[in-house]
């Protein structure tokens, strides 16, 4: 069963095609992790905030990222970081056309 995983957490910036740019090495990495069917990079430079929502194939693998992400973050200095993994509903889902 799908399992989403929402991570947020404080930034500063870079914002925007400037994220793009500075994030690309990283974008390339996370692409391609074990179980990952897609992430949706988010960003409100209004409140200081950023982070991504990830679709995984299975809870097992969003788990394991989530441990080696939160870790990264970490690294980077961002102790502030808030995960969350969900179950996926395909049927309800698939009908308002999520890639599922």
């Amino acid at each position: 069963m799908p399992c989403l995983l929402q991570f947020d957490f404080p930034f500063s910036g870079p914002w925007g095609d400037q994220m793009a740019g500075a994030m690309q090495e990283l974008a390339q990495s996370i692409a391609q992790e074990p179980g990952l069917r897609w992430k949706i990079w988010t960003e409100n430079e209004a409140t200081g905030e950023a982070g991504g929502i990830y679709l995984f194939e299975d809870v097992a693998s969003a788990q394991a990222y989530q441990k080696k992400h939160t870790e990264r973050l970490r690294a980077f200095g961002i102790t502030q970081v808030r995960a969350r993994l969900f179950d996926v509903n395909e049927a309800l889902t698939k009908i308002d056309r999520g890639p599922v």
